[in-house]
């Protein structure tokens, strides 16, 4: 080998180990899923408003479910937690123990959250457990504990269940409308969320939807037994409401894609680019319900599997990348007052919703910004709270992966909740037929990830971010340098 060759290919080592590249070689392709419930008991906290409700029910069981992939010596897993978001203590923990137990790297270890907002609200709970207030000798281990080792059970389970395995897909458009962009633009210019067209000074919807369902069937290559089935969709799980613990519509789904496949099949649902989507139709007094919700998207889905195509050629890649996104810079004198505010809520003073969401911004990005916050965040805030980000400084570490087969199949994970029109700009870019594009993926203490457009629109869901314009943007150039990455066709081998 020449000098020049050896440079060349030292050059193309060190750029594969830095940007998280790993190839499948022509090895059999394995997958294995499994499902563990991580439903907590009556009177815990439930997560998804800004004030406590404890619940007093189960309407259907909360799930962590897991998808192992395997070929040659590239190993990956994927798990769609019914839970309002991931936080990245809970993934750091995750992976920490995953992969002492089966070989997967950690930076291949992804956790993805439903949104559902009838999940349990863990935050203050793994803070406590991870802190000096740990499970106390003898007490009853906390829910973020048993949390932690359901969610690693389950992707542990998933790997013992490796086949060699198929994998087929089809792309379907919701024509049955249950889903709407949340955010309007008004007369005198501004936007406002959760308006209707009746509302005085309504102009038009702020942006669009993304109607497409993605489909990918698991088979067990040998036996043609669907093992999972993985879907994709655009549309903010908010739609249960109550004090009972739900997965929120995709329990629908799984209902209906089990009755066409059988009740063994494990439905993994990745939320699509939803944050500024949901369900209500502003043309209309009345909410879609969750069930019409589901069994429509789920009729989708089902009307779609004779339409799978089969991937012939599924070499898997693994792409990852760390993108550091700039956080809000809040004064001293602005978490002081946001602390008051609080303060005073809890104290039965009443205050404008979105003076509340942003002080509970302020609260956390203290934490985020300075090793000595102005006072115990715990106090104050639940969700947010983390002891890995505690003093990090002005930017967060955020990591988008890309999971591909073959020249058919990506799936994008992102951090946050992300805005669709950033969704959609990976999917029109991506080289791949199709391209799951799923959110609050490992992180979700960005919070919302508006497009840099919207910043200057305004209303809740820019106030409910924790970063700076532009953050977005970086996301969707980081997916699309990765689906680029890895659409390049593998090095030929030498003899």
């Amino acid at each position: 080998m020449s000098d020049r060759t050896l440079r060349l290919c030292l050059v193309s080592l060190v750029a594969a180990v830095s940007t998280g590249v790993v190839q499948g070689a022509e090895a059999v392709l394995k997958v294995g899923a499994a499902q563990v419930e991580i439903t907590p008991a009556m009177g815990f906290p439930m997560a998804g408003y800004y004030h406590e409700r404890l619940a007093t029910g189960k309407k259907d069981p909360l799930w962590a479910k897991a998808v192992v992939w395997e070929q040659g010596e590239v190993k990956a897993a994927f798990v769609g937690c019914d839970l309002t978001g991931i936080s990245f203590d809970l993934t750091s923990e995750v992976r920490q123990r995953v992969a002492a137990q089966t070989g997967i790297p950690p930076q291949a270890i992804i956790l993805s959250g439903t949104h559902s907002h009838t999940a349990p609200d863990y935050g203050r709970d793994l803070y406590r457990l991870l802190g000096s207030q740990g499970t106390p000798a003898g007490g009853e281990t906390p829910y973020s504990a048993r949390l932690i080792e359901g969610v690693t059970r389950a992707i542990v389970q998933a790997q013992k269940n490796l086949v060699p395995a198929s994998v087929s897909i089809a792309t379907a458009r919701q024509q049955v409308p249950v889903s709407f962009n949340r955010r309007f633009v008004m007369k005198d210019g501004s936007v406002k969320t959760w308006q209707s067209l009746a509302t005085p000074g309504v102009v038009r919807a702020a942006g669009p939807i993304d109607p497409e369902l993605g489909l990918a069937v698991i088979r067990d290559a040998a036996a043609q037994k669907p093992i999972a089935v993985c879907t994709n969709f655009a549309l903010h799980l908010d739609t249960v409401g109550g004090l009972e613990w739900s997965a929120d519509y995709p329990y629908f789904i799984e209902q209906a894609l089990r009755r066409e496949l059988g009740p063994d099949v494990i439905s993994v649902f990745g939320l699509g680019c939803c944050g500024d989507i949901n369900h209500s139709n502003p043309a209309s007094k009345d909410r879609n319900k969750t069930d019409f919700i589901g069994n429509s998207l789920g009729a989708t889905a089902v009307a779609a599997l004779p339409l799978v195509q089969r991937i012939e050629s599924p070499r898997l890649r693994v792409v990852s990348e760390v993108v550091r996104l700039p956080l809000k810079q809040p004064s001293v004198a602005e978490v002081r007052q946001s602390r008051d505010l609080l303060k005073a809520i809890q104290g039965g003073q009443k205050a404008e919703f979105l003076e509340q969401v942003a002080a509970y911004r302020m609260i956390m990005l203290d934490l985020y910004l300075n090793r000595e916050p102005q006072g115990p965040p715990q106090e104050l805030i639940s969700t947010g709270l983390s002891r890995r980000l505690a003093g990090i400084g002005p930017e967060l570490p955020v990591e988008v992966h890309a999971l591909c087969l073959g020249e058919d199949l990506a799936f994008v994970f992102l951090p946050g909740e992300v805005f669709v029109e950033l969704g959609l700009a990976i999917k029109q870019g991506s080289p791949f037929r199709q391209t799951h594009v799923v959110e609050l993926s490992n992180f979700v203490e960005t919070f919302y990830i508006p497009n840099r457009g919207a910043y200057a629109q305004g209303s809740y869901e820019v106030t409910n971010t924790a970063l700076q314009p532009g953050g977005g943007e970086l996301l969707v150039e980081a997916a699309l340098r990765l689906l680029r990455q890895a659409a390049q066709p593998p090095a030929p081998t030498t003899p």
